[in-house]
């Protein structure tokens, strides 16, 4: 399970709406200070707000622990990455076969990456409400300020 603290902001029946600080991997780098990838991490120090499964009693403003199964976040990843790519590899091919001409080539292979985004958006549209990819409350740190 892929775990992150957070603050219960808002509670709906069986869901609480739990905020949660985006974190960098650079504060733990020991070249954070050479690399723009830290800069930019810097930057987008947002807070997210999501939705969580919540089977436990909590009150609005306690810390808790939200988390992911491992797998569905592996799966999502490959996929988000790799539909495209394929995508975009398989339009290419085709178009080569097809046409033969780099142009189209190249363009085919836009199109497909298109595609493929737009494949990629519909699956996660589509399975948005379904249980195995929502997070979960998994327990209570601490109570909020009283």
């Amino acid at each position: 399970m892929i775990e992150e603290t957070g603050r219960v902001v808002a509670k709906d029946p069986g869901y609480a709406w739990v905020e949660t600080i985006r974190q960098s991997a650079c504060d733990s780098c020991s070249a954070k200070s050479g690399c723009g990838h830290s800069a930019l991490a810097k930057l987008g120090r947002n807070a997210i707000h999501m939705q969580a499964q919540c089977d436990i009693d909590v009150s609005i403003g306690d810390q808790v622990i939200v988390g992911v199964p491992e797998e569905i976040m592996l799966k999502s990843s490959l996929l988000a990455y790799l539909m495209p790519l394929l995508a975009m590899l398989v339009a290419v091919l085709v178009a080569d076969e097809l046409w033969g001409k780099d142009l189209l080539t190249a363009l085919s292979g836009l199109a497909g990456l298109g595609i493929g985004f737009v494949a990629l958006r519909w699956h996660f549209h589509r399975n948005r409400h379904d249980e195995r990819y929502q997070p979960v409350v998994l327990r209570r740190l601490c109570g909020g300020p009283q």
